[in-house]
């Protein structure tokens, strides 16, 4: 990536790709350093006093020479007027082939806070991946080069990050506060998106394809290099991943009126977004994304309320897991007549009852515990697949006793039921028994128990040897940098 600025003979900012970064364990300017964020129920504030710019704010362009100085000229009188703190406009040119890089250029040479990142590859995700991952500032942003959303959401969301409240703040524009001006067609598939990916992925978060987002770069530095996507499918994929990892992301009602004139297609945009819901799933339960080491290093420490409702149900709202074990249950019941159908060929229907349902048994088990009810790791998963298997006795109990029935000469003139028969019958039974196992496993497999120091312990446990006893602990175990934490990044 080549990067433009200004041309007076010295740069007010260091260009990007030669920024220094430094160790983990030495917090950059402005940045807290890493000890700061491991295992503790909060982050430090942003030091603002720092040389380097406070804020970053990323504008991914492709094609937009004719809207391009407008907004960037826009936007810097806006943060002029009310940013208390140093700032700086990065402008992502993603491959245009218009004039969008001399018009980035000519406002750059302009204003001293615009700075220019020309691209090979096409894609928002690679363009803030790349810019972000460069930039020495503490608080990152980005926003839609067309300024759809009202300017005046950038304090809110931006306040959370310095302060140290939020890693992560987005702009929604589907709660009751928002005011958006859309198409109805446009409305639909979004909030069609974002229930799909509280239902099937457990998200907590509203708006995941807003145009209006900023993460602390300490976080960002630890996250990112976990993220592939390329193209509009970044934003979901951060958002999933920084729930996942125990942050906290801040949302802000925004003001937002639909570009008429932007050239997304949607429908292709919400296929590629399906697709890559399936591969971040696939990537999390598959390890590629170690998401029990990043939580253990990122997320806050625990409340002194662990026994609270909400925490015992860790798959969240009744609703959400419904939707997510009943998507799961589809799957799994196909699975299993396609698996009692070919067995059935080979052997007698009890056997072959059984087999099929003990193969979809483990599986529906595990895609459970981990998408219905948000359990991960390791911890308690034998003792989950054991009290699973219990379970499925129940429900091999149910589909063999149905089966025994058909099969007992209660059919009018004793006649043999037929295979369609039986794959009623078992179908029947198996709902049945899936209507049984979802109680089962939200009430006593999958519910969190309490440990027994928070039964037996009013306060914070103490000894006379290790003293108060604290959440951190673990800390130790965890990889350190060899950086000294005291020591400032040096450009």
């Amino acid at each position: 990536m080549t990067i433009t600025d200004q041309d007076s003979g010295t740069p007010p900012h260091p260009p990007l790709h030669l920024q220094p970064h430094a160790p983990h364990g030495a917090g950059a300017a402005g940045q807290a350093p890493v000890q700061t964020l491991i295992g503790h129920p909060r982050r430090s504030p942003i030091d603002t006093s720092t040389a380097v710019p406070v804020l970053d704010v990323t504008i991914p362009v492709y094609n937009e020479e004719r809207d391009l100085e407008e907004c960037l000229r826009r936007l810097h009188a806006y943060l002029r007027g009310t940013f208390p703190h140093s700032f700086r406009i990065t402008v992502a040119d993603n491959a245009s082939t218009d004039g969008t890089l001399m018009a980035a250029e000519r406002v750059a040479r302009e204003l001293r806070e615009v700075t220019v990142v020309h691209l090979e590859e096409k894609g928002r995700g690679n363009a803030l991946r790349k810019v972000w991952l460069a930039s020495p500032s503490p608080v990152l942003a980005y926003m839609d080069v067309d300024l759809s959303t009202d300017l005046a959401a950038l304090g809110p969301l931006l306040a959370p990050l310095i302060s140290g409240h939020s890693e992560l703040a987005i702009g929604t524009r589907l709660t009751r506060n928002s005011r958006v001006v859309r198409g109805p067609r446009r409305e639909f598939i979004s909030r069609s998106y974002n229930f799909m990916l509280q239902s099937l992925m457990g998200a907590h978060f509203s708006d995941a394809q807003c145009g209006f987002k900023a993460i602390r770069a300490d976080i960002a530095r630890r996250i990112l290099p976990h993220t592939v996507d390329t193209a509009w499918f970044f934003d979901t994929e951060l958002l999933v991943l920084a729930e996942r990892c125990g942050l906290r992301v801040h949302e802000v009602p925004v003001d937002w009126t639909d570009d008429p004139n932007s050239s997304v297609d949607i429908v292709q945009t919400a296929l590629a977004d399906m697709r890559g819901m399936a591969r971040l799933s696939k990537d999390m339960v598959t390890g590629r994304i170690p998401v029990a080491e990043l939580r253990a290093a990122l997320a806050r420490g625990p409340l002194p309320a662990a026994s609270r409702g909400q925490e015992q149900s860790p798959g969240g709202s009744l609703f959400g897991q419904l939707v997510r074990f009943g998507t799961i249950g589809v799957a799994s019941t196909l699975a299993y007549l396609v698996l009692f159908y070919l067995c059935r060929n080979l052997m007698d229907p009890q056997l072959a009852n059984l087999l099929a349902l003990l193969t979809t048994a483990v599986a529906n088990t595990a895609a459970n515990r981990r998408f219905t009810f948000g359990i991960a790791g390791n911890s308690d998963v034998a003792r989950h697949h054991f009290e699973g298997m219990l379970v499925f006795g129940i429900g091999l109990a149910l589909t063999s006793g149905a089966l025994a029935l058909v099969h007992s000469g209660a059919l009018p003139g004793g006649t043999t039921p037929d295979r369609w028969l039986e794959l009623a019958t078992v179908t029947a039974a198996n709902l049945t028994a899936t209507a049984l196992k979802f109680l089962l496993f939200r009430l006593w497999v999958f519910r969190r128990r309490r440990p027994v120091s928070a039964i037996t312990t009013a306060g914070p446990a103490t000894s006379p040897a290790t003293g108060p006893a604290d959440p951190d602990a673990s800390e130790a175990s965890l990889p350190q940098a060899s950086a000294p934490t005291t020591e400032t990044a040096k450009s």
